[in-house]
């Protein structure tokens, strides 16, 4: 049982921590650290979830769960079982072992949808989409609404509309695409997959649906940030106002959209320069690992 209890004490230090990083506000100042802080709660809530029922079922082995596991299987090949090992035991085991399938099975399936989304729409692209000078390195799709993502991939493309083209001017437009191209350089479509399985496949936690979005808003602001470097702040702030003042903006599904999540308040930390102090960066990459090397070693021990 005290394995359990230690799986059932990471899951709740996901949660808590989770929470915390919910609320804070040095996350925005600071996005890429916020991002592993975010997948580091995932991947220790993913081995938790899966590790808690396992270590329920195992408990009569007074083993740790990896070591505990092997015996199970060993025992069952010859046919025997320890005292206290029931079908309800069993059973717990099989729950473990059914998320860990779960959990693959919904990361093949986010990765497949994504990628007949990507190749119908880069099909669709080849017949619609043109090349223009006033985007270099992208394509032009001839649609009036605001529309400006990256189809990330292998080979990535970036896309944006004829209505962006007449929306924004030269600097602005500059900014924005230098925020895509930070989109599939960093391959940002990677980072927000294992967050749509846990979504799919513990949709229970309202709290992993809202780290999804805070995760999905933080990998813009890194663009963000990436096109700040080369841009500086004004054409970058300019061409989100004028984003979220077209209203109505496109961005198809497998893709990443420039105008899709919180306009203003990204507009609102491009005018804040400073970032946070780099202890509280580090603290914050302690407690990641912390909470990923907790259920990796019950299970390794």
């Amino acid at each position: 049982m005290a394995y359990a209890a230690h799986f059932a004490a990471t899951m709740l230090a996901c949660y808590l921590t989770a929470q915390v990083l919910a609320r804070s506000t040095w996350t925005w100042r600071s996005p890429r650290v916020a991002i592993i802080c975010w997948q580091a709660v995932g991947l220790a809530l993913g081995l938790s979830a899966i590790g808690l029922p396992m270590a329920l079922g195992l408990s009569a082995y007074d083993l740790p769960t990896g070591s505990a596991l092997l015996a199970l299987a060993s025992d069952l090949v010859h046919g025997t079982l320890p005292a206290g090992e029931t079908a309800f035991h069993l059973a717990g085991v099989g729950v473990g072992i059914g998320i860990g399938a779960m959990l693959v099975a919904t990361t093949a399936r986010s990765i497949h949808g994504a990628v007949l989304a990507q190749r119908r729409h880069r099909d669709l692209l080849t017949l619609v989409a043109r090349n223009d000078p006033a985007a270099p390195g992208a394509l032009v799709l001839d649609h009036p609404s605001a529309a400006a993502y990256c189809l990330p991939g292998v080979r990535p493309q970036v896309v944006v509309s004829a209505g962006t083209l007449s929306l924004l001017d030269r600097a602005e437009l500059a900014a924005v695409l230098s925020h895509e191209r930070a989109h599939a350089n960093e391959r940002h479509d990677l980072v927000l997959l294992p967050f749509t399985a846990l979504c799919r496949a513990l949709p229970w936690f309202g709290w992993v649906r809202d780290a999804h979005e805070r995760v999905a808003l933080l990998v813009e602001m890194r663009a963000d940030d990436k096109a700040r470097e080369l841009h500086a702040e004004a054409p970058l702030a300019g061409a989100l106002r004028r984003f979220a003042a077209a209203g109505h903006r496109i961005t198809p599904a497998g893709a990443l959209g420039m105008g899709d999540r919180d306009l203003d308040v990204r507009v609102q930390r491009l005018l804040i320069s400073d970032s946070p102090p780099r202890i509280l960066g580090g603290a914050a990459l302690a407690v990641a690992a912390t909470l990923v090397a907790l259920p990796i070693s019950l299970f390794l021990s």
